[in-house]
């Protein structure tokens, strides 16, 4: 049994019946939806969190084959080791997952498999870099790639530097999937933690185009009667629509 295989296994052996059912509906894999066809073997994020640390050390093409794998715990695996290994390399080889992972996005698709991987690896290796390909990531076609995009910011944020956050969000501002308006709310609150009068200020700027998601995200960290003050900036017109 190649090491691959002996990952699989491993997760098939912590799966649970309970988890099998409920992890599908959880992460939309149903007709239409964001997740369709995606498997579960059923095992939750610490244990394959777990067999991930045993397999810390896997290569490239355990790693390939793991991200072509239809089992969401395998690939998810797979990210782990990568966040592990980016945590511990030289800058060679941060440079390699990177590049590694930008030509995997194909299997990196749900929000979970880009929110635990993106900021260690994407956002990590850009942290002292040009940003250019986020940029690019945003104006995919992919949702999963604009979320990347987005989300790889709070490796910056960490940081103390808040312009790319505000430019994607302002970029992104107008997709038209629910996961977006969350995950660019999610860091303009991430960014507000830093500096909260900046955050404030976008808002007062940006409230009538924000999807009613979005903002709530944003504000959600931000004292009652402020929030009740942004959240009353929308439109009527756009409170009706969401």
């Amino acid at each position: 049994m190649d090491e691959t295989e002996q990952i699989i296994s491993e997760l098939r052996s912590l799966s649970t019946e309970e988890k099998r059912r409920v992890l599908p509906q959880f992460f939309k894999t149903g007709p239409g939806e964001y997740g369709e066809g995606d498997k579960f073997l059923g095992v939750t994020v610490p244990l394959t969190r777990s067999v991930a640390r045993a397999h810390r050390q896997a290569d490239s093409a355990v790693l390939d084959r793991l991200l072509g794998s239809p089992w969401h715990e395998a690939r998810l695996c797979a990210l782990l080791i990568m966040v592990a290994q980016a945590a511990k390399a030289d800058e060679l080889r941060r440079k390699e997952l990177y590049d590694f992972y930008l030509a995997h996005t194909g299997s990196i698709n749900n929000w979970d498999l880009v929110d635990l991987s993106a900021p260690a690896i994407v956002g990590g290796h850009l942290a002292d870099k040009p940003r250019d390909a986020l940029y690019s990531l945003a104006e995919s076609t992919c949702l999963w790639e604009n979320r990347i995009a987005v989300v790889s910011t709070i490796a910056f944020i960490r940081n103390g530097e808040l312009d790319d956050t505000y430019r994607l969000a302002s970029a992104l501002m107008g997709h038209k999937h629910d996961l977006m308006h969350k995950a660019c709310g999610w860091m303009l609150r991430e960014a507000g933690k830093r500096d909260p009068a900046r955050l404030v200020a976008y808002v007062e700027k940006n409230s009538a185009a924000m999807p009613r998601t979005m903002l709530r995200y944003a504000i959600e960290r931000l004292a009652p009667d402020e929030r009740r003050r942004l959240m009353a900036l929308k439109p009527k017109k756009d409170r009706q629509n969401h």
